[in-house]
């Protein structure tokens, strides 16, 4: 029989990694949110902090969602963190045990609770995950009860934080949300001092807000997959059971944008590298945009016309293979280098993290608002391109073809537009879908397409068609694929490399 994780199996385990005494240490993070991302992310770099010394801290958890908390309580908020992925080339396969959470209240339930936790002296960090929809203004007047709003609950808190210190200095919190939100940290800033103007709060507590408290911009990189498919295959090899058990791919980052005073209240970091506090979080931000997410929107149109389904399939495709190094490193990267230092490095990561065989992340979901994707991510990308060499990059320029053509419909049914591949219907979700299906009901030839699309300013904010040769390379690049079906496309560019 499989032992259930918990302290008491823990300690009596001599390899587990876990030490007793980070059992007593005092709480210095509250956290809002217990999703995958924080848990593998967050709470595993708080993790490392205290197993190096460098931090001795635990991290007090809301649960903002409706349901209970046993999940972790009846594992003493233990849980399995599993490393697994490609770094540096190399496969990586690690077990860990994470003892970083002291407990877990439910924001409803244990209000009470979460109000009294910030009148330890000792918690100064306030971190959160409540998706993007959370950091939005909604107007609602604070009382007893638990806010509706993540803002709202921030300024419970922080007004429980002012009123207990009596608005003492030296007693606010370095507040550090990773929503995926630009300027997330000023955003929320602005939210909550908007929230306590609704609800006229003093102004010496809104001044201490503003003194007192640093709301820090920063931005999260992780894929989490979260509880593995062979979870009883990973138990029985572990010998415990593990109901919060999450996969973690290697590649971490992250950003912070603070200053002396944030390094010393968020002393982990000292224990892994990845995880910056910086003047500024741009380049990070930059290079994300550009060679993560840029290269997914340039290659997914053409590599799921193919026939591939997932990310891991382009890898082991010799073509899309080399059509995503060439995108990363010949296309994308020259042309942010010098203003993202990391770049190069980031590149290789990305490569790696690509070829994750653990990972199973579908093609078709990365096609959500493609074109939207495709203006925000590699529009600037093949201006800069131009600029810099006075010619364009070829491949970036087959992957805005292979857009045209996987934004192409074939039916509309009930207001939802489908393209074809094979004799295989997709759903296109696009909010644009309705642009490009007039574009390619006026259809007369790729290089009367491809003009149109690439003059529509709708659709990019500029006339694209004013870079030289760029509507006439998109068009041949289509002509092409619409002429011999993608895949035989690919076999034949695949034959000339």
């Amino acid at each position: 029989m499989l032992h259930i994780l918990n302290k008491e199996y823990i300690l009596n385990q001599t390899d587990s990694g876990v030490d007793e005494k980070i059992f007593h240490f005092p709480e210095k993070i509250l956290q809002f949110g217990t999703g995958v991302l924080l848990r593998g992310l967050v709470d595993y770099l708080v993790d490392q902090g205290n197993r190096s010394g460098c931090y001795e801290g635990r991290v007090v958890v809301v649960k903002s969602t409706d349901g209970d908390t046993s999940e972790f309580s009846s594992q003493d908020n233990l849980y399995t963190t599993h490393i697994k992925g490609i770094a540096q080339g190399e496969l990586v396969d690690q077990v860990l045990i994470n003892s970083s959470i002291s407990r877990v209240l439910q924001s409803n339930a244990d209000w009470g609770e979460v109000l009294a936790a910030v009148r330890q002296p000792g918690l100064q960090t306030i971190i959160s995950n409540t998706t993007e929809v959370g950091i939005q203004y909604v107007p609602e007047k604070i009382g007893d009860s638990a806010p509706a709003s993540f803002p709202g609950k921030l300024l419970a808190v922080l007004k429980a934080r002012y009123e207990y210190f009596r608005g003492s200095s030296n007693t606010g919190f370095v507040i550090v949300p990773t929503e995926l939100v630009v300027d997330n940290g000023r955003l929320l800033k602005e939210i909550v001092l908007k929230l306590a103007a609704y609800n006229d709060m003093p102004a010496a507590f809104v001044q201490w807000i503003e003194t007192e408290n640093q709301f820090c911009n920063s931005l999260v990189d992780r894929i989490v997959p979260g509880k593995p498919r062979n979870l009883a295959e990973q138990e029985e090899k572990a010998g415990y059971t593990d109901k919060l058990w999450i996969e973690v791919e290697p590649f971490l980052l992250w950003a912070i944008e603070g200053d002396a005073h944030v390094q010393s209240v968020l002393g982990f970091h000292q224990a892994d590298e990845r995880m910056l506090i910086t003047p500024s979080i741009v380049p990070f931000r930059e290079q994300k945009l550009r060679l993560l997410n840029g290269s997914h929107t340039a290659a997914v149109p053409l590599a799921y016309l193919s026939g591939l389904n997932t990310v891991y399939e382009c890898m082991q495709d010799d073509y899309m293979r080399h059509f995503f190094q060439e995108v990363v490193l010949r296309e994308i990267l020259p042309t942010i280098e010098q203003t993202c230092p990391q770049a190069a490095s980031f590149a290789q990561d990305v490569l790696d993290r690509f070829a994750n065989p653990f990972i199973a992340h579908k093609l078709i979901s990365i096609t959500f608002q493609e074109s939207s994707k495709m203006n925000a991510r590699n529009v600037r990308t093949l201006t800069r391109y131009f600029d810099q060499f006075k010619t364009l990059p070829e491949f970036m320029c087959l992957g805005f073809a292979a857009m045209l053509l996987f934004l192409k419909p074939v039916r509309v049914e009930d207001g939802k537009y489908f393209g074809k591949r094979g004799d295989e219907e997709y759903q296109i979700t696009d909010d644009n879908i309705t642009i490009f299906a007039a574009h390619w009901e006026a259809y007369s030839s790729p290089l009367q397409l491809a003009e149109s699309v690439c003059a529509d300013e709708r659709l990019w904010g500029s006339d694209l068609a004013t870079i030289p040769q760029f509507a006439e390379t998109v068009a041949g690049y289509l002509e092409a694929l619409m002429a011999n079906g993608v895949k035989h496309f690919m076999q034949l560019q695949q034959q000339k490399n």
